[in-house]
């Protein structure tokens, strides 16, 4: 599987979300899986999670994934409120995705 690993920073909201959301469409427009390190993140905003469903949109059209790695507790109970969850699968390492 083709796979391209972006690591993230502390925090996916307004500030960075551009700029997030253009790295991850660089890697799904080589037609490319990509996994997404969230091990340091700890706080995703509503337009992260913006970032993060459009990256499953486009990801999906083209038959490739996002995976999610390392996500917090608190992360996970936000995309499970929102229904976000079921669009990812989540696992604890990168090892695990590969």
């Amino acid at each position: 599987m083709a796979t391209d690993v972006y690591k993230m920073g502390a925090s996916l909201d307004s500030s960075n979300a551009p700029e997030i959301q253009k790295a991850i469409l660089a890697v799904l427009d080589q037609e490319k899986s990509i996994i997404l390190d969230m091990s340091n993140c700890t706080y995703v905003s509503s337009a992260g999670l913006r970032v993060m469903l459009y990256s499953y949109k486009i990801a999906a059209a083209k038959g490739n994934k996002v995976y999610l790695v390392g996500v917090s507790d608190e992360i996970r109970d936000v995309m499970s409120m929102t229904g976000f969850e079921k669009f990812f699968d989540f696992f604890n390492s990168v090892d695990e995705v590969k």
